[in-house]
């Protein structure tokens, strides 16, 4: 079964649902959607997606139920999985009096005004009354100490009124879940999962209502510090998967001028890598171009693609693989289509191809340097990864390796191997992808 997760970062519902027979086609086995919850419809900024209004209707300036139930229908229909950004931590950060209740008195009004639209948007519920009140939310103020847990999980996020975990808002979001659930979603991810209580994860999502859906939260973090802090607390009393920074710190270190890629030869064994069967892995999380406090963290453009190719290309975790519509290039004009179609180029397709090809394949490592790396896959494929600036020539023992013709999925060069050795030439801050292709 296809793995590989296209986070389509906040694309039109009806732009998915277009997309979806060549989503399916390049070999994506799940979309990320944006966070469908009700939000601002005129809002064209992505960050409106994480501010949700009310749970009970599905709505906002990427489309209505109707447009989500059009492309789940579409992915669906090519076997593609749906898996939805839910956002429970916290509400939408309105200017209002009743800032407090919500949706609030206005928007209750425009419920009954716009009965017939409302009703044909709203997931569950009955919209003649408010889903949350004052007393559904902590009231100790902004996160002041972004280190420490109590903090970071009672206190509010930059202004967001952030819920309570009590037994209201634990049944509207069990609700929630219900109805999506109902309308097809295969799965979730969790937005800013490490400022969620474990109770209230345990109590929301581990549940007999989410037993076969794919569940995975966000814990962003850079170092090692902060893994101890919010990360590994979560992995060791939750059941759901993560996002796999470790591995994304690792590979910051590893790509660095002064770095080793010997790091990623098995990288889980040594704690710096999530295990695989609770590991989504990623080169660049939509956080990361489009929030300034981390953008430090991001990968070089060439670093990044290197990065793909060992993430596709090793065995281990549900890749996931970013785009966007440029989003971020606004305010970073470096950013210009860096992203955007990502999901289709050719260096994508050919990484989606060798990865579904040997998904589940033993890895082995056949030769390792601080400046490059090359490993097996099963007996039918090698990946050979070249971070330095120079042209380098490993012989490599290829015993155990299927003898016959490799194609290089990423360039197209073939290549005959016939013995039980063999000298790669791999050019400077390059990679290959080389897949048995016959006798």
């Amino acid at each position: 079964m296809n793995d590989v997760i296209l986070h389509a970062f906040d694309w039109k519902y009806n732009d998915i649902a277009d997309n979806a027979g060549r989503i399916a086609g390049l070999g994506y086995g799940a979309v990320l959607i944006p966070p469908p919850l009700y939000s601002d419809e005129s809002g064209t900024e992505w960050w409106q997606r994480y501010q949700p209004k009310d749970y009970r209707i599905l709505r906002s300036h990427l489309g209505n139920k109707a447009d989500l139930e059009k492309m789940i229908a579409a992915l669906h229909g090519y076997g593609v999985r749906v898996y939805a950004d839910i956002v429970f931590n916290h509400m939408a950060n309105e200017a209002r009096p009743d800032r407090l209740h919500f949706p609030g008195d206005a928007e209750l009004a425009r419920y009954q005004l716009e009965k017939g639209g409302f009703e044909r948007d709203r997931l569950y519920g009955n919209l003649d009354e408010g889903l949350f009140s004052p007393w559904d939310f902590n009231s100790d103020g902004n996160i002041q100490n972004w280190m420490d847990a109590h903090e970071a999980t009672e206190h509010s996020l930059s202004g967001l009124p952030d819920l309570d975990l009590n037994q209201w808002v634990i049944e509207q979001q069990r609700q929630c879940l219900r109805a999506l659930n109902g309308m097809g979603m295969d799965g979730y991810r969790v937005d800013a999962v490490k400022h969620l209580p474990e109770e209230h994860l345990r109590n929301v999502f581990e549940t007999p209502d989410m037993a076969g859906k794919f569940l995975f939260g966000e814990a962003l973090t850079s170092n090692d510090n902060e893994e101890r802090v919010f990360l590994w607390p979560l992995f060791d009393n939750s059941y759901l998967s993560f996002y796999d920074f470790p591995l994304h710190e690792t590979l910051r270190r590893a790509f660095s001028p002064g770095g080793s890629m010997r790091e990623l030869v098995d990288p889980a064994s040594f704690g710096q890598a999530l295990p695989w069967w609770r590991a989504v892995t990623f080169s660049v999380t939509h956080d990361m171009p489009n929030n300034d406090g981390f953008r430090g963290v991001m990968l070089q453009p060439q670093d990044e693609y290197l990065a793909n190719v060992y993430l596709m290309g090793r065995d281990g975790g549900v890749p996931l693989v970013y785009s966007d519509n440029n989003q971020s290039a606004g305010r970073y004009r470096e950013d210009r289509n860096r992203w955007a179609n990502s999901w289709c180029r050719d260096d994508t397709a050919a990484m989606l191809r060798f990865h579904n090809a040997l998904h589940g394949q033993k890895q082995l490592s056949l030769y390792d340097d601080d400046g490059f790396l090359v490993f097996a896959r099963g007996e039918t494929g090698m990946v050979a990864i070249n971070k330095t600036g120079s042209w380098q020539y490993p012989a490599i023992f290829v015993d155990g390796v299927r003898h016959g013709s490799y194609r290089c999925q990423i360039h197209g060069y073939r290549m005959q191997l016939d013995g039980g050795s063999i000298t790669l030439a791999i050019p400077p801050r390059e990679a290959q992808m080389w897949l048995y292709s016959g006798e």
